[in-house]
């Protein structure tokens, strides 16, 4: 499968619509084709390959889900093993990793993905960008970020995820621009940094947060994104989402207003539990059309994120939808005391309290319709009481938890594991005991 649009910005919304129609019955057409998983979908369904009008008609066909991937991951892949270039594993934050194979073709889209995305962000070409997360492990992220600022011109720094104190030393020998990386790692390397003196802070003007929102669903900066943008002296602060099965990015442009949509990479829909759109604005979750993907392409993936899209034009000229913060995963929902609520809605109200460094979640089965929800916090402040935790909380969700205060230490002990690419902050123990 051929032909992509040039590295640009898309104006009026009817021309970037028409070109992602064009795109997506080329890729179902592909699918139908080269994919056995979906030839068999296809054909169960009575389902043709020529789609009409172009995603009005995505509703005709069926989702995709990661149980899907886990358990047919070879009749997805498209071209022979020996066109496979790179193997990327899923982080398995809800199961089993799953390996997404990508060709010369895949990893060529994706630095494009991630050019263009930087490009928006403001970073520019000669710009020196240390790249703070796991590069190893088979992970996609920082594989991506590193041939996308090849791409773009930029000057990688692959600094990596694992050493606080060597990080610190990158920042100030070689003077980066620009950091992508986890935005409670950040915040601890700002601290370090002020620490030893504040060398090497003042020349960070942009950071790029991955795998925790710095964002409010009206877009505004969370707590944990104004406690960064201070601690590193008034830098712009930005996010990026993706997924390894979707293999494409959402990316705050300049304007820090949602991670934009590349239409010529993407088709992106909002869906309720039903499996309907919900209006733009509505939190729904996130399912993917990664398009021009020629290994292991998907139509309609399930991600089980929650977020809403935003379609006003951008203040800075683009009309294509952009993505909110996400609001929680659909795996993760609990059931709290007739409360529905989601971990990040928690990770929210800890961020108000300065005291509190790090945190996880354990959730156990208490009935059929509650589960009961410990929040561990992790402080140093022998000030920092378990009701003065458990009320910031119940303000943000209006249910009171069981909390547990223990050294930062010893919660970072639990939440940082060498083979997760973000810090691991929620145990669900509810499916052991069901």
């Amino acid at each position: 499968m051929t032909g992509c649009a040039a590295d640009h910005e898309f104006g009026q919304v009817e021309r970037w619509q028409a070109f992602q129609d064009a795109l997506l019955r080329r890729h179902i057409a592909y699918l139908g084709e080269y994919s056995p998983f979906y030839r068999r979908r296809f054909a169960e369904g009575g389902l043709t390959t020529a789609v009409g009008a172009g995603r009005a008609d995505l509703t005709h066909y069926p989702l995709t889900t990661k149980d899907d991937l886990a358990r047919c991951g070879a009749e997805f892949l498209c071209v022979p093993a020996e066109q496979v270039a790179d193997i990327c594993l899923t982080s398995g934050t809800t199961g089993e990793p799953v390996a997404m194979l990508q060709t010369v073709a895949d990893l060529e889209r994706l630095a494009r993905n991630e050019a263009m995305s930087f490009r928006a962000a403001g970073i520019a070409p000669g710009d020196r960008v240390l790249i703070a997360t796991t590069l190893d492990r088979c992970f996609m992220a920082g594989l991506a970020y590193c041939l996308g600022l090849n791409r773009l011109g930029a000057t990688v720094i692959r600094g990596g995820s694992n050493s606080l104190p060597y990080l610190a030393e990158l920042v100030r020998r070689q003077q980066p621009r620009a950091i992508i990386g986890v935005p409670t790692l950040l915040l601890a390397l700002a601290c370090r940094l002020q620490a030893a003196g504040g060398a090497g802070l003042d020349g960070v003007t942009t950071l790029i947060g991955i795998g925790e929102p710095l964002r409010r669903d009206d877009l505004t900066l969370s707590p944990l994104g104004e406690r960064l943008r201070q601690a590193w002296g008034g830098a712009k602060i930005l996010s990026t989402y993706a997924s390894t099965e979707m293999a494409t990015a959402f990316t705050d442009c300049r304007e820090g207003c949602g991670g934009h949509l590349l239409p010529e990479l993407m088709v992106v829909e909002i869906l309720d539990a039903k499996g309907q759109a919900v209006p733009p604005g509505v939190v729904g979750e996130v399912v993917a059309t990664p398009l021009q993907v020629t290994g292991m392409p998907l139509l309609r993936f399930c991600t089980g994120d929650l977020a809403a899209l935003h379609v006003a034009p951008c203040s800075c000229g683009r009309t294509t939808p952009r993505l909110g913060p996400v609001v929680g995963r659909k795996a993760q929902m609990l059931k709290v005391r007739g409360t529905t609520l989601y971990p990040p809605a928690i990770a929210a109200a800890l961020q108000e309290l300065p005291a509190v460094r790090g945190h996880y979640l354990e959730v156990h089965a208490e009935f059929d319709l509650s589960d009961r929800l410990l929040v561990v916090v992790g402080s140093d402040d022998p000030q920092l009481s378990v009701a003065e935790v458990a009320e910031a909380i119940a303000v943000r969700i209006r249910v009171k938890p069981e909390v547990k205060i223990l050294p930062v230490a010893e919660v970072l002990r639990r939440t940082v594991q060498e083979d997760q690419r973000k810090p691991v902050t929620f145990f669900d123990y509810r499916e052991k005991q069901g």
